[in-house]
C-alpha cells in the first residue's frame, strides 16, 4: 500500500507535527491500523478508505497510539494534503472528509497550491462551563494555582478537550506539568503574546490520556479554542504558535468566517514509499 507521512502546520521543513498516512486501506483490519499507530508511535495515523456516504470525497479514520479518535484537525489536513496528492479529485471546490464526527469541509487556500489547508471546526460535542472540582484538578495537573486560570471551558470536538486561557504566552511557556495528575483530562492552554511577538497567542495540548503527554501542534484543540474565544476575547482572525517547547515552529491560521471557524496551516510530504501490514 502506498505510505505518506505528511509534516502540518509549519512552512519549515521538520518543524510542523508529522501524521503517518496509508492509503487505500478499505482491507486494513481495526487490529492492525491500532498495531500500526502503535508502531509509529506519532500522536496520529491515518487510513484513507473509500466513502460510505455519497457527499464526501473519502473517508478517514485516525488512530493515536492508545486507539481511534472520531477527528482530529492535524491528521484531517495531512491526509487531505496525500489524498490530493496521489491524484484524489474533489467533487467540488471544497473536499469533504467523511470521518467519526461526521463530514468535514477542507479548502485550499487561494495561491497556495496544495500547501497551504482549511478545515471548517466540527461542532463540539462538549461545551460550556468547567466545575469547580474540575478546575481544582486543571490547576494541580498543570501545577498552578487556580488563580492563574483565567477562564476555563469545555471545547471537546472529539479527543475530550478543555480550554484554559492564561495570563500570558509566557504563563504557557513556563508550564510543566504533572503527568501523573491528568487522569482523563485532556488539556489544552492558551495565551497571547504582546504586540510584536511571533505570534498572537501561543498553545499547548497535554493529551497523556491518548498516549502523547504533549502533542506538537494541534488543530483539533486550536478548533475548540477558536470556538470558545475568536471574536470574543480573540481577534476574529488570528495566528497561533504552538511546539515551541518542544522545538516545533508550528503555526496555525483560525479564522472567524460568517459563523464558522476555519482552521489551517501549511502542510508537506516528507515522507513517501509503501507499507506492508501483512
Amino acid at each position: 500500500m502506498r505510505f505518506s507521512q505528511v509534516d502540518v502546520f509549519s512552512a519549515e521543513p521538520l518543524l510542523g507535527n508529522p501524521v503517518a498516512v496509508v492509503h487505500d486501506a478499505d482491507g486494513v483490519s481495526d487490529e492492525q491500523m491500532a498495531a500500526f499507530a502503535r508502531w509509529t508511535n506519532l500522536s496520529e495515523t491515518t487510513f484513507l478508505l473509500a466513502p460510505t456516504d455519497p457527499a464526501a470525497d473519502y473517508r478517514l479514520r485516525i488512530w493515536t497510539p492508545g486507539g481511534e479518535l472520531p477527528f482530529a484537525g492535524h491528521p484531517t489536513l495531512g491526509s487531505a494534503h496525500a489524498w490530493l496528492e496521489a491524484g484524489g479529485a474533489p467533487a467540488a471546490e471544497d473536499l469533504v472528509q467523511e470521518c467519526g464526527a461526521g463530514l468535514v469541509r477542507i479548502r485550499r487556500a487561494p495561491g497556495e497550491g496544495q500547501s497551504r489547508l482549511s478545515f471548517a471546526a466540527p461542532p463540539l460535542t462538549r461545551s460550556g462551563p468547567v466545575d469547580e472540582a474540575d478546575v481544582d484538578a486543571i490547576a494541580a495537573a498543570l501545577r498552578v494555582p487556580r488563580s492563574e486560570l483565567l477562564d476555563t471551558a469545555w471545547i471537546d470536538n472529539g479527543p475530550g478537550w478543555v480550554g484554559v486561557l492564561l495570563r500570558d504566552a509566557q504563563a504557557v511557556l513556563d508550564l510543566r506539568p504533572d503527568w501523573a495528575a491528568f487522569g482523563d483530562l485532556e488539556i489544552g492552554v492558551v495565551g497571547p503574546y504582546p504586540a510584536g511577538g511571533p505570534a498572537d497567542v501561543e498553545v499547548r495540548a497535554f493529551c497523556p490520556g491518548h498516549g502523547i503527554t504533549e502533542d506538537p501542534v494541534t488543530g483539533s484543540l486550536n478548533a475548540g479554542l477558536g470556538q470558545w474565544l475568536a471574536g470574543d476575547r480573540l481577534p476574529a482572525s488570528y495566528v497561533a504558535s504552538q511546539g515551541t517547547v518542544l522545538q516545533r515552529a508550528g503555526r496555525v491560521h483560525v479564522e472567524l468566517v460568517d459563523g464558522t471557524i476555519w482552521v489551517g496551516g501549511d502542510t508537506r510530504t516528507t515522507i513517501s514509499g509503501t507499507v506492508s501490514l501483512d
